[in-house]
């Protein structure tokens, strides 16, 4: 059994977590916090983290209930839980869920509550009567279809995340399936965990499935999850990379290891603009316009395509200009890849909201102890800010000042 000495976390009223990294429990807990708890910073002995309303509805939304994040929570801490923080666990988890929001008969999108008080809340709550189409009892709201993704951003801000049962446009069929064995002479299969991956993201083909975003380490194989995915939904498919070094990258994996043929992908970049049933585009395409004021061209590609699945690769990166054009993309499946859900403009929420929430993760330690990843060995090396910067940073607002020490330009003078 675990003595206090043995524990290295401690959890704090303002529901940040201290995590010794000494100890040799510390990876188990590492990995059990990753699930429900968001990283603020990990300097060399204690790592700090913090309970968050999206870090705990991203965690509700992947499976997990209250207990098991109050018993992960127990095992490793030091001391006792502060009641106000098993209070605010229980509530927020709790909130996920409770607004269901699914398409009537009559074709008609339905808010959907038990609770007839939050019902009569939300009636009156500014941010949602915009979208408000009537109230035929004390149950369920009629709201417009058209608004799917604003809608539920707005819940979001409101504090009641709805669970998007309303369903997707099948897209056009595409015949595709894994290959056995590679192109390229690998013989070649989904490993558990990208098995699992895909599972949870597709649901069967439920609408409890269809959108979300996969999170594993680099390295891990999220393009091949997204191939899975592929396979399993079969249709046209819209693929957003970051670049097109991604873009060749992703067709050759697909060329590969599926069924596809050269016939079938295509590539929008601004070397080509070819659409196939799986059209792969990169996010400086899309956000290309002539002026500052003038529109996004390119966005005209979401609606080319009888898309029945978009797939975001590095979510973490998606410009803004894309998560607009995502708002009014909710018949369709989406699924986000990263390795981190965290983002450095703070836009974690509109992920949540209009690509969908974490459906898996899986730790990095946990992939390197089965050997699917290569053995991280992190070196920290302290550099001072180069002169040049240190005003601009004293006076930078908070993201800002991330940006700057990230771009240190003493890093180069290092290498």
């Amino acid at each position: 059994m675990a003595t206090l000495s043995d524990k290295p976390a401690i959890i704090q009223s303002d529901r940040s977590i201290l995590l010794e990294t000494d100890g040799p429990a510390f990876e188990d807990a590492r990995d059990c916090l990753a699930t429900f708890a968001e990283l603020v910073k990990s300097p060399e002995h204690i790592h700090t983290y913090r309970l968050t309303a999206l870090s705990l509805w991203n965690a509700a939304a992947a499976g997990m209930t209250a207990q098991e994040i109050v018993d992960g929570l127990e095992r490793f801490t030091k001391y006792e839980i502060p009641q106000n923080v098993l209070t605010e666990i229980r509530d927020t988890v709790a909130r996920y869920g409770r607004l269901k929001l699914y398409r009537h008969l009559d074709g008609r999108l339905v808010l959907e509550s038990e609770d007839s008080l939050l019902v009569v809340e939300l009636l009156n709550n500014r941010l949602l009567q915009p979208y408000i189409q009537g109230s035929p009892d004390g149950k369920r709201i009629f709201v417009k279809p058209e608004e799917r993704g604003n809608i539920k951003c707005a819940l979001l801000k409101i504090g009641f995340p709805a669970e998007d049962l309303a369903g997707y446009a099948d897209g056009a069929p595409l015949e595709v399936d894994l290959r056995g064995k590679a192109l390229s002479g690998r013989d070649f299969g989904l490993r558990k965990y990208q098995r699992e991956s895909v599972d949870a993201f597709y649901a069967g083909g439920s609408n409890r499935g269809g959108s979300g975003v996969v999170v594993l380490p680099c390295g891990a194989g999220k393009t091949i999850v997204a191939m899975g995915a592929i396979a399993a939904v079969k249709t046209h498919t819209l693929i957003l990379t970051t670049n097109t070094v991604a873009l060749r990258q992703w067709k050759a994996e697909l060329l590969d290891k599926t069924s596809l043929t050269d016939e079938d992908v295509g590539e929008y970049s601004g070397d080509s603009k070819t659409i196939r049933p799986v059209t792969i585009a990169t996010y400086q395409v899309l956000t290309y316009r002539k002026t500052k004021d003038s529109e996004f061209i390119h966005f005209s590609l979401f609606d080319e395509g009888q898309w029945g699945l978009i797939i975001y690769d590095e979510v973490h990166l998606l410009p803004a200009p894309v998560f607009r054009a995502t708002a009014s993309l909710q018949a369709r499946r989406r699924l986000g890849l990263t390795a981190t859900l965290v983002r450095e403009d703070g836009r974690e929420e509109d992920v949540f909201s209009l690509i969908g929430p974490k459906k898996y993760d899986v730790p990095w330690k946990v992939l390197e102890r089965q050997g699917w990843i290569a053995q991280a060995l992190c070196t920290e090396v302290r550099i001072r800010l180069a002169e040049e910067s240190r005003y601009q940073y004293a006076v930078a607002a908070k993201r800002a000042k991330f940006r700057i020490a990230s771009t240190n330009p003493s890093k180069l003078r290092l290498c």
